[in-house]
């Protein structure tokens, strides 16, 4: 996983600063994501990814960022937490909007951005380029810090067999 100079970028910081200052958007700090990182980095990384690629394409920033932030803004354990209504890929963007609203004003567009962020698991196409951004960089966030843990758990384990070969040695 690449690293990202977030802290350092005033504009993003500009943007996103007083969400991240809020005791709900900290609160994603107690929340395990993907097995490998808490649920705030996976936002972060999300949103700060997204962000710069909508200022790549002279997109609205704003929206990107401070959506990217909220997208995931749900504080149950989706691994034990079931839903009758639905699966968790559709009822954790609502979940997440509900909680957004609570905190902050939001557009139409970030709106979309957060309710649509599941495009592909869900049938919710994304109407701004900028929720596509959102969907895609949360995708190959999912997978990063999936594949992450795979990594290490594969190291742990080459590692004990190294261990056990060099004792029979």
């Amino acid at each position: 996983m690449k690293v990202l100079d977030w802290e350092n970028d005033a504009q993003y910081l500009d943007l996103v600063g007083d969400l991240l200052e809020t005791d709900e958007v900290q609160r994603l700090k107690n929340h395990t994501q993907h097995h490998n990182g808490t649920r705030l980095d996976h936002c972060i990384r999300v949103s700060y990814e997204s962000y710069l690629l909508a200022k790549k394409f002279h997109l609205d920033v704003r929206s990107t960022a401070r959506a990217g932030l909220l997208h995931d803004l749900f504080y149950y354990d989706w691994r034990t937490t079931k839903f009758t209504l639905g699966t968790h890929a559709f009822i954790h963007p609502r979940v997440a909007l509900r909680n957004a609203e609570k905190i902050t004003t939001l557009n139409d567009k970030e709106k979309d951005i957060i309710l649509k962020h599941m495009w592909g698991a869900t049938i919710a196409r994304p109407k701004y380029a900028e929720s596509s951004i959102v969907s895609l960089v949360d995708d190959a966030q999912a997978v990063s810090e999936y594949t992450d843990h795979v990594r290490k758990n594969l190291r742990l384990k080459l590692l004990e067999y190294k261990n056990k070969v060099i004792k029979l040695i």
